[in-house]
């Protein structure tokens, strides 16, 4: 029943999640309160070995995702959920591309979606951005502002952010970096 419930889950996020898989963790989110299969801070982990492992971010967390909740079966069923919606979705489209090419209709529905993509990318972002840069349980414990940030993890950040805006090395050298560093200060 858990291998039913991970297909329709993800299918259910392959098929709104539009923009690419950053757009998928909204829907990581919700489903994390829905059904407790994996924390707030498991997905952060999620995006990091997403982010650091070859493949499509979408597909590398779903299979993640899957694998924690239910080994290689529930991997391999949130995977397939996850693209099963695309894959038919294309499969339609190419067979009646031409007819609807120059479709007006068709170029509102994607002018709207590009908003509406950025918008939950960012929406992502910032609660990624919560996840790894707050720690709200150690303000609420001690009540100062100082032990509200991860310190440590927004000069890493910032650092990486201005070294790859600077250097324009590749993203596996700082994704390198910040893994030696992270196991360095074991943030």
């Amino acid at each position: 029943m858990i291998l039913l419930r991970l297909l329709l889950a993800f299918a259910k996020t392959g098929l709104f999640s539009v923009g690419g898989g950053l757009a998928t963790l909204p829907f990581l989110y919700e489903m994390s309160d829905a059904t407790g299969w994996f924390s707030h801070a498991d997905i952060a982990d999620m995006i990091a070995v997403s982010e650091s492992t070859p493949g499509a971010i979408g597909i590398n967390m779903s299979t993640y995702a899957g694998f924690r909740t239910a080994g290689i079966p529930g991997s391999l069923a949130a995977s397939f959920g996850l693209a099963l919606p695309s894959v038919v979705i294309i499969l339609i489209i190419a067979r009646f591309l031409n007819k609807f090419r120059d479709s007006r209709l068709v170029e509102g529905a994607f002018y709207g979606l590009r908003p509406a993509s950025i918008a939950m990318i960012t929406a992502a972002g910032i609660n990624v951005a919560k996840v790894a840069l707050v720690n709200l349980p150690a303000f609420q414990a001690s009540g100062r502002l100082s032990d509200l940030f991860a310190w440590k993890a927004i000069i890493l950040g910032a650092l990486i952010f201005i070294g790859q805006r600077k250097l324009k090395w590749s993203p596996v050298v700082f994704i390198a970096i910040s893994a030696a560093v992270g196991i360095v200060f074991r943030f």
